[in-house]
């Protein structure tokens, strides 16, 4: 029997209920600073190091992270909700994302938030277009672990805590 193939809006309600960790994505460079709120990020390989962000091409940061080469992937923890939505805020100017909170270069110059549950800054190693986004894969070139921290969850378009002493629980 022939079913129909899923349609756009079927898919993202699927994908809501894929529960993913909730990130900062940024970059600085000759392109300039900028940083977007992304739940697209995973593990590739641990030999060599790598990650995979997928980036939507209608985003302000999507050039500006593939021009500067390099970005760093800020796992947030429970205390960043406002933070996530601020980067996530379209046609926000990427120095009033920076401006609410405390950031420091690692290696390849990307900004790190301070507190963030870990940082994992990157240089690109390819890219791959795929309809709407491009999958960037990035080579770990620094990582910086915070102490232990709640863990921030995207999960059927809400914010959740994980964490040893934390009640999961809606943070919106």
């Amino acid at each position: 029997m022939d079913r129909p193939a899923p349609d756009a809006a079927g898919f993202r309600a699927a994908m809501s209920r894929l529960g993913a960790a909730v990130n900062i994505v940024t970059t600085d460079g000759p392109a300039g600073r900028h940083g977007i709120t992304a739940s697209a990020v995973c593990s590739v390989t641990d030999a060599p190091p790598t990650l995979l962000v997928c980036v939507n091409h209608r985003s302000s940061a999507h050039d500006v992270i593939l021009a500067n080469g390099a970005l760093c992937v800020n796992v947030l923890a429970e205390g960043h909700v406002g933070l996530a939505m601020r980067f996530g805020r379209p046609g926000l100017d990427p120095a009033e994302r920076f401006a609410a909170a405390s950031w420091q270069a690692l290696a390849t110059g990307a900004p790190a938030l301070d507190g963030a549950a870990v940082a994992l800054d990157c240089r690109i190693s390819g890219t791959r277009r795929i309809g709407t986004h491009s999958v960037i894969f990035a080579a770990v070139a620094e990582i910086r672990l915070a102490g232990a921290a709640s863990g921030l969850v995207y999960f059927d378009r809400n914010f959740h805590s994980l964490g040893p002493d934390a009640a999961r629980k809606d943070l919106t």
